[in-house]
Formats: C-alpha cells, sequence, structure tokens
C-alpha cells in the first residue's frame, strides 16, 4: 500500500494522557510509549502501520491544524480557539466522555446587575463616559471571545492576553472580566467571580479529531479504519444491553411487537430462547414487554463490542477525505 503510517497524536501527560490511554485501551488499542516516559513517539500494540506521537494538547492542535498528523486526542476548546476555520481544515469524530470544561464569561459577584452579556454593553459604556476606558477582559480565549462578543453585540473593549491565573486578573486591577475555562465553579467562587447566565461560549471536552489536510495514503486509510472501526463498536457496546429470554414455547411469539424497542440480531432466536440487544435506558420495557409475552426467564449483560458491516465514524471521516 502506497503512503506513510497513520500518525496518532495523544497527550503526553497528566490526567488527559491517562484518559486518552484508558479510552483506547477499552477498543483493544494498547498504547506503548517506546522506551520509556521520555520517548515521545510510540506504538499501537498489534496494529501495524500507527505512529503515536505523545505531545501537550495544544502541541496536538497545531499538528492537526498542519497536517502533521492524522488523528488526535485534543480539547474542543483549543481546536476551537486554535484553528480559525476548523470547520473546514479537521473534522471532530467523537466526543470521549473526558476533559469536560466550559469556556465562559465571568464577572464580580459584586456586579449584582449585571446578569447577561446585554448588559456588559451597559458597563462598558459607563466605564468609557465616567474614566474614558474600555472594559477589558482578561482571557487565553482570545478569538473565542472575539467571536462570541461580536455575535452578541459587545462591541466596546480590549481583550487583555493573559499568561497566568486568569481569574484573578480582576482582583489584582489587570482586568474588569474574564473568559476562561471552569469544570465546577469553585475557583471562580473563591475569587469571588460569576458566569453570566448566557455567557457560556462552549461547553466542551476531549474529542477524537482528524485532520483534513494530512496525507491520506492506501496504508494511512486503512489503519484508520482499523481504528475507528474498534472505537464505534466500543462505543455502541457500552451503550447496549443484550437481553436472554427463555419464552414459552405454548404461546405465540410475534417479534414484531419488540421491534420499536429492541433489534433481533441474527439468527438469535433459536428454539425457545430470543435474544435481543438494545439501548440500555430501553432494558426495563424490554423486560416488561417479554415477561407479558411469556417469557420465564429473562437475563441482562453488558457486551464488549457490537461491529457492523458500516460504523459511522470511519464513514464519515472517508466521507469528508473523499
Amino acid at each position: 500500500m502506497s503512503g506513510g503510517p497513520l500518525v496518532l497524536a495523544v497527550p503526553s501527560k497528566g490526567r488527559l494522557q491517562e484518559n486518552a490511554a484508558a479510552f483506547f485501551a477499552r477498543a483493544g488499542l494498547v498504547l506503548s510509549q517506546g522506551r520509556g516516559v521520555r520517548e515521545y513517539r510510540g506504538a499501537i500494540s498489534g496494529v501495524p502501520d500507527v505512529e503515536v506521537l505523545f505531545l501537550s494538547a495544544s502541541e496536538i492542535v497545531s499538528k492537526l491544524a498542519a497536517g502533521g498528523a492524522h488523528l488526535g486526542v485534543t480539547g474542543e476548546d483549543l481546536v476551537r480557539e486554535g484553528i480559525a476555520d476548523a470547520a473546514e481544515r479537521v473534522e471532530l469524530l467523537t466526543p470521549l466522555g473526558f476533559g469536560q470544561a466550559n469556556v465562559a464569561v465571568c464577572v464580580p459577584q459584586a456586579w449584582i446587575d449585571v446578569r447577561t452579556m446585554a448588559d456588559l454593553e451597559e458597563v462598558a459604556a459607563d466605564l468609557r463616559a465616567r474614566h474614558a476606558l474600555k472594559m477589558r477582559v482578561a482571557t487565553k480565549y482570545v478569538n473565542l471571545t472575539r467571536r462570541f462578543f461580536a455575535e452578541r453585540g459587545v462591541a466596546d473593549y480590549r481583550i487583555v492576553e493573559s499568561l497566568g491565573a486568569t481569574e484573578g486578573a480582576p482582583a489584582a486591577g489587570a482586568a474588569e472580566i474574564i473568559v476562561d475555562i471552569t469544570t465546577t465553579g469553585a475557583t471562580l467562587a473563591a475569587n469571588a467571580l460569576k458566569v453570566l447566565d448566557d455567557g457560556v461560549i462552549l461547553r466542551s471536552e476531549a474529542n477524537l479529531v482528524a485532520s483534513i489536510g494530512a496525507e491520506w495514503g492506501e496504508r494511512a486509510r486503512a489503519a484508520a479504519r482499523t481504528l475507528l472501526t474498534r472505537i464505534a463498536a466500543e462505543e455502541e457496546a457500552r451503550t447496549t444491553r443484550e437481553i436472554r429470554a427463555a419464552m414459552d414455547p405454548d404461546r405465540p411469539l410475534n417479534l414484531q411487537d419488540f421491534a420499536r424497542l429492541a433489534t433481533l440480531p441474527y439468527g438469535a432466536a433459536r428454539g425457545v430462547e430470543l435474544v435481543l440487544r438494545c439501548p440500555k435506558e430501553r432494558v426495563f420495557a424490554v423486560v416488561e414487554a417479554l415477561v407479558a409475552a411469556g417469557a420465564r426467564d429473562v437475563t441482562v449483560g453488558a457486551v464488549d463490542y457490537v461491529f457492523r458491516p458500516g460504523n459511522p465514524l470511519p464513514d464519515r471521516l472517508f466521507a469528508r477525505l473523499a
């Protein structure tokens, strides 16, 4: 096959690295890191044509934007901030269930009359009228802030780029308000700040991201299909339950009665045993229907993987690359 191997960029340290490794391991994709933690290249055990790069979350965004990596694990906030035309240059394939945080507009709690973005225009006008100053916004998220403020019609302000602890800027007199990332809100409360009612810019979490501009040769595409097929199979299995029921042979059974609640895997009805799969939130409804239809014994279990002829992750990626 032509072309180079698939390049997968993953976080190099901390909780993000641990969570990313656990995510891939659930899909049977075990990351190995070369000769140790100081080696920034690795592989996936048992999967050929994959080169793993261990980088910081922000470096991963740069690699994806430049086409230096085919796939990467990083926060959506960093993608939206670091790539101005993100929708054209990358594809966010799937959220990963960790690294959740909100990028939000925060103001001092003492501003009791300031609750929405519309109120900021009044604050900005007052600062200009009283002190001939523009309202200052401290943030590391310069691009996200500018886009969000423009959409909300807030124009009379200036950005103060934050290099340290952004939440301390108002108390230090460096800015009137901030745009920062928050998880529990505890740090904001400790600094006497609050999130505006309509001030959440982005609800972010770690994502598996694909670079549209990378060199997608045959080797990279084949390796990507292997990875994404396994990931999609594990993701579906995580939200699916398998139900087995011993049915009464003397009572007629109409499988169409269960069609709206569950699926019947091919060849799953043998004799008086019925096997169904359904989303886990429908389990009890399916069990009740089975019991009502004469089931003598019903068991429910998790499944490891659900493989299908077509999987949404590789299908969506290759549709973008076509």
